[in-house]
């Protein structure tokens, strides 16, 4: 059975692009795997916290030889890392907050970056352990900064997640961007013809 994983970044639970584009590729990714799981990550309602000493140390501690208190900090974390193991497809859905990616986000990928985990080190440099995924990112921007922009330079947005997704091992990734936003529905537009034409 196969397995796509949503995982949404947005703040704005109501009126959200980059959630309102996730949502639409749900239903079409259901409609074509109809025996398939979908599995959402809200991380607006996630109790995502900054990494202290403690949580990187636990990181580093073999399975072994973790305390209860580094059980506790790692829980999150396992679970976070178990959906997206299990996953056959993800999709990440973000708005562009001051050119990069909501701080939820960052605080995820902060979590299932984990050596041993999801990458490990070899001699010629990091290996990512999660390869064979497909991965979606479904961004929503007030401004243009795609490809060809004069502001290009300034989109961290894409090239970050592209690195991450890369760094653990995913390297098939698709990028679908609603730009223009505070221009009007246009972006919008495009970017959902762009994600059905993505199921033919």
């Amino acid at each position: 059975m196969k397995t796509l994983l949503v995982i949404n970044s947005s703040p704005n639970q109501q009126s959200s692009v980059s959630r309102e584009l996730a949502n639409g590729y749900s239903r079409d990714w259901a409609r074509n795997f109809p025996s398939g799981e979908v599995v959402e990550r809200d991380l607006a309602d996630t109790n995502l916290v900054t990494l202290d000493s403690a949580t990187i140390a636990a990181f580093y501690t073999p399975a072994e030889h973790r305390d209860e208190q580094a059980t506790r900090l790692l829980a999150l974390s396992n679970e976070l890392v178990a959906e997206l193991q299990r996953a056959d497809e993800i999709v990440i859905a973000a708005p562009m907050h001051n050119f990069s990616v909501p701080g939820s986000l960052k605080l995820w990928i902060d979590l299932i970056c984990r050596v041993g985990v999801t990458f490990r080190y070899s001699d010629s440099g990091p290996v990512g352990l999660l390869a064979g995924k497909t991965a979606t990112v479904i961004t929503s921007r007030g401004g243009r900064y795609g490809v060809g922009t004069g502001a290009q330079g300034m989109n961290h947005q894409d090239p970050m997640l592209t690195t991450v997704l890369n760094f653990v091992g995913i390297t098939d990734i698709r990028h679908v961007a609603a730009e223009g936003m505070a221009s009007g529905d246009g972006g919008k537009v495009k970017a959902q013809q762009q994600l059905s034409e993505l199921f033919g």
